[in-house]
């Protein structure tokens, strides 16, 4: 399979050579055009090891990410039996970056950050905690684990920042960490500063491994345009 990510940073798509046997998963409604040997298969985001009752309430805390979050519940997979390619573009404009995942890796990828996947990575939706939805990260985080290549995307640039022991990012400018993590979500300092600083909640991140940040904040745009619209 080979990869491109062209047009970056700022207007990033990826042109996916596909060889036979080869196969890439993506977000719905992620895929630009492909030529006509590409075959797509549908499914639910629930992990390709996961039994039927986990199918079940994948689909229902899925619904409930689709309510709060936006974000669809099914993922797409391209083949191309006699060879083929596809193109795939995130909705928000910025940059695309690849991660490498090895056995017994985790990353976790917050809602709108997921662009595609290849190799045997197993993509599950999982229940964040009350901590994830007052973050305003959405209820359900993507966990992606096993081998292959991941790639997320983000709005602006994307840094990856290593953090052994402790380090703060705002909420609105995560795109994704290691799930050796630990994390909690809290007010950015007291009441006046919760209330006339400008900023929203903060995720305090503790332990050793990488945080993905991204250097625009998705929200915070929503926000300033909604003025405009009264």
């Amino acid at each position: 399979m080979n990869v491109e990510i062209e047009y970056g940073p700022a207007q990033s798509w990826m042109r996916v050579g596909l060889k036979p046997g080869d196969a890439i998963q993506a977000e719905a409604g992620a895929m630009v055009r492909h030529s006509p040997g590409v075959e797509i298969d549908t499914r639910l985001n629930s992990g390709r090891r996961a039994g039927f009752f986990r199918k079940v309430l994948v689909f229902l805390t899925a619904l409930l990410r689709k309510l709060f979050g936006g974000e669809t519940m099914f993922i797409n997979e391209f083949t191309a039996p006699s060879g083929g390619e596809v193109v795939l573009a995130p909705v928000m404009s910025g940059t695309i970056q690849r991660r490498t995942l090895r056995e017994g890796e985790r990353l976790f990828v917050q809602t709108g950050s997921y662009l595609a996947s290849t190799g045997d990575i197993d993509t599950q939706l999982r229940w964040g905690g009350l901590r994830a939805l007052f973050g305003g990260e959405g209820l359900i985080l993507l966990e992606c684990a096993g081998n292959g290549e991941l790639f997320i995307n983000s709005y602006g640039g994307i840094t990856a920042v290593d953090v052994e022991g402790s380090y703060i990012v705002d909420t609105g400018h995560i795109v994704a960490f290691d799930g050796a993590l630990d994390f909690k979500v809290r007010a950015i300092g007291g009441i006046k500063a919760t209330l006339f600083s400008g900023e929203g909640l903060v995720c305090e991140f503790n332990g050793r491994g990488k945080v993905y940040v991204q250097s625009r904040n998705f929200k915070a745009l929503v926000g300033w345009v909604s003025r405009y619209l009264w």
